[in-house]
């Protein structure tokens, strides 16, 4: 789970963990969607890409978990279009939420705000 706790909102119920060294490079890619309430977590993470992707997605970059295990969100990217490239890396980043269009505005989440994620 994923869950903001500065708004007090969920961001993704079920939540993968891209752990391995494919995984994280896989991704979503060739997957022909991300349900709602659904999120891929890409810890260590600073840049991801939308090479083959057939579906939009919102990314939100955290950084390293602090002693309690919350995270600060860094950025926020609404709406990524399939087949655009390189997302541009964010400096300080250790992880990025991979989640359903409309998950960032839906849940108020903006830079600034602390997340759990496990």
């Amino acid at each position: 789970m994923a869950r903001n706790e500065t708004r007090g909102t969920i961001l993704a119920e079920q939540l993968e963990l891209g752990t391995s060294l494919w995984a994280r490079f896989r991704g979503l890619m060739l997957r022909r969607a991300l349900e709602p309430g659904a999120g891929l977590w890409l810890g260590g993470a600073n840049g991801i890409h939308m090479f083959f992707m057939r579906f939009p997605i919102d990314a939100v970059f955290v950084g390293q978990a602090r002693g309690d295990g919350v995270r600060s969100v860094l950025a926020v990217r609404r709406a990524l279009r399939p087949w655009t490239g390189m997302v541009p890396f964010v400096r300080g980043a250790d992880g990025v939420l991979e989640l359903p269009v409309g998950t960032i505005d839906a849940t108020g989440t903006q830079p600034g705000d602390a997340l759990r994620i496990g």
